[in-house]
């Protein structure tokens, strides 16, 4: 993984800054997320501590977070023990993703109170663990490990911590030149970094690639000024050198806290990151960053809320899937009838050239060859019998089709307009899905209740939950500093349009395409900020990977929702199109929080 050793040393290091910093507030957003909000000599800052299987991370971070209504019961325990405390120290232990962060507090008698909280970055292991120093004892984990999931500790509240199985790996740090050598000519492939990993403690796969890089690099460096190429022994050598060359180099730059992160895509297209330059990403994706911090926080991004939502979204996507699939095969039943209702006036001129003619027909026959009064050169036309039927039975059948047809084409142009209503509905369910956050979802289970498309799970022990009657608001700011609302529900949709927005707020929305309301709260502003808010309507619609993407915008005096329409649909007039092809990076750099 991209967070190894090297990664945890320079947020330790980054993390200097925050002793003597007090705990305001902790929040624990998700079952494997703790945000602290600490009070530094720089200012107030947001401290993320994550055990999330997959993305596991300490930074400092500027997103916003949604808190459950009711903290955990690890986040009380956090609160009580830590809240209003002063960190006192920050520090890793040896060259391990472990971080301990020791704080000091005044409990309820006034006497000085410590405990440590430590932060083990250790993929689907990771853990978040609040310890008495003093004695060792765990007060609670984020994660329970019970005897039953590891023989060979366990995190519950009573037991004695007891730290992750040790590596015993060299430490790269403390290696001289006469170690690292030895260990490279015991190596059984030095030209691959699987051997750096094994031997010493805090590299990475990642990070044994880049030794090896910048040693080939170097190499061609010297050969390019040489007069002739090494062979043998020599070339042995010169790999040998270049390679210690570089590790030294790296290391040099690791003791001296002079880290340069670094993120990009390497040869494969995956996107790396770490806490020095790299030398493997394409140059062309190549970015570098102030502060480890930042580096993971645009890196991480919310991959790791995406992936919960994705858990918790997939009965939803089932669902709508399964209901767009129902009304397409509706659509194409009710075209059918559509292409028959439309043979209706056959019947009708079946009928009335049978009547006359009824003495010329007698039971039992399958067919009458008759003149077709109605066709401009009388030619004959056969019409079908029932022989089971009088020829004036026939002809009353005729007719009855006819009518039956005539009426019938009322209903079927009223159920095809509601099926292509359906399908619209549920492919704008699905878009705003792809970027719903956790709150979001609810929002949409709450919609999806309230259609009739869902049972309402809102009951428990006979009570129905209360509903918040805002829903949750993403709040962007423009480059002037003008709020823009983007709706990424149809709640949201309804809230910014029908509620929040006066009639000269500006609104806009992808053209002829599913996404969001954005609502510009100023009457008058540049057009950055225009771009801009147009950037966040392609951006959060169904155009996301398109190009050129038509977005209207007028003023909400000019936008309405029709009588009985779905929830976030509207008309609107007085528009003019802007193009904008949607840049991501433009979106992540634009201020944001969650109201």
């Amino acid at each position: 993984m991209a967070l190894d050793g090297i990664v945890t040393r320079a947020i330790v290091h980054e993390l200097q800054a925050c002793i003597g910093a007090r705990i305001n507030k902790i929040h624990q957003p998700s079952d494997n997320d703790i945000v602290m909000h600490l009070r530094t000599r720089s200012g107030n800052q947001r401290l993320l501590l994550s055990a999330n299987p997959t993305y596991p991370r300490v930074h400092f971070t500027e997103a916003s977070f949604l808190n459950p209504q009711e903290a955990p019961m690890f986040c009380m325990l956090l609160r009580k023990h830590c809240e209003g405390g002063v960190i006192e120290q920050v520090s890793q232990v040896g060259m391990e993703r472990i971080i301990h962060l020791d704080l000091k507090q005044r409990d309820e008698l006034g006497d000085t109170s410590r405990k440590r909280i430590i932060i083990e970055l250790m993929g689907r292991h990771s853990n978040i663990i609040l310890v008495d120093p003093a004695t060792g004892t765990q007060l609670d984990g984020i994660h329970h490990v019970t005897p039953s999931i590891s023989s060979y500790r366990v995190v519950m509240p009573g037991f004695a911590y007891t730290e992750p199985p040790q590596q015993n790996k060299r430490n790269p740090l403390e290696t001289d030149k006469p170690q690292f050598l030895e260990h490279l000519q015991s190596a059984a492939e030095p030209a691959e970094p699987q051997w750096l990993v094994e031997t010493f403690s805090g590299l990475s796969p990642l990070l044994g690639q880049e030794l090896l890089n910048r040693a080939a690099l170097e190499r061609q460096s010297q050969a390019a000024g040489a007069t002739g190429a090494a062979e043998g022994t020599q070339a042995e050598e010169a790999f040998e050198q270049s390679l210690w060359s570089v590790f030294s180099e790296m290391m040099e730059q690791i003791r001296g806290g002079r880290f340069q992160p670094t993120s990009g895509e390497n040869a494969k297209g995956k996107s790396i990151f770490s806490a020095v330059d790299l030398t493997i990403v394409k140059p062309e994706t190549k970015r570098s960053y102030e502060t480890i911090s930042v580096c993971m926080e645009d890196y991480y991004g919310d991959k790791a809320e995406r992936d919960t939502v994705k858990q918790k979204v997939s009965d939803l996507l089932r669902f709508l899937q399964n209901e767009r699939s129902k009304n397409i095969k509706k659509l194409s039943n009710l075209q059918k009838d559509l292409d028959d209702a439309e043979d209706a006036e056959k019947y009708k001129i079946w009928g009335e050239l049978l009547l006359p003619s009824l003495y010329l027909i007698t039971k039992g026959q399958t067919e009458v060859e008759l003149v077709n009064y109605y066709d401009e050169e009388q030619r004959m036309i056969r019409v079908p019998l029932d022989p089971l039927l009088t020829p004036s039975e026939n002809a009353q059948r005729y007719f009855k089709k006819y009518n039956k047809f005539k009426n019938s084409l009322a209903v079927i142009d009223e159920q095809l307009k509601k099926t292509h209503e359906e399908i619209a509905y549920m492919d704008e369910l699905l878009q705003q899905l792809s970027f719903a956050s956790m709150n979001d979802i609810e929002e949409i289970r709450e919609e999806l209740t309230s259609q009739g498309y869902l049972r309402d799970r809102g009951r428990k022990n006979g009570k129905k939950k209360k509903k918040d009657n805002r829903p949750t608001l993403h709040v962007y700011t423009s480059s002037e500093g003008i709020e823009m609302v983007v709706g990424k529900n149809n709640l949201q949709n309804e809230y910014i349009t029908n509620r929040l927005g006066t009639p000269n707020d500006t609104w806009l929305h992808t053209k002829d395409i599913p996404g969001s309301h954005v609502l510009i709260r100023a009457h008058s502003f540049s057009d950055a900020t225009l771009e801009e808010a147009a950037q966040l309507a392609a951006y959060f619609s169904q155009a996301k990977e398109s190009s050129s993407v038509p977005v209207d915008c007028t003023l909400i005096r000019h936008v309405r929702k029709p009588s009985g329409a779905k929830p976030g649909f509207v008309i609107y007039d007085h528009q003019r199109t802007l193009f904008v092809t949607p840049d991501e990076q433009l979106v992540k750099s634009l201020p944001s929080a969650i109201k």
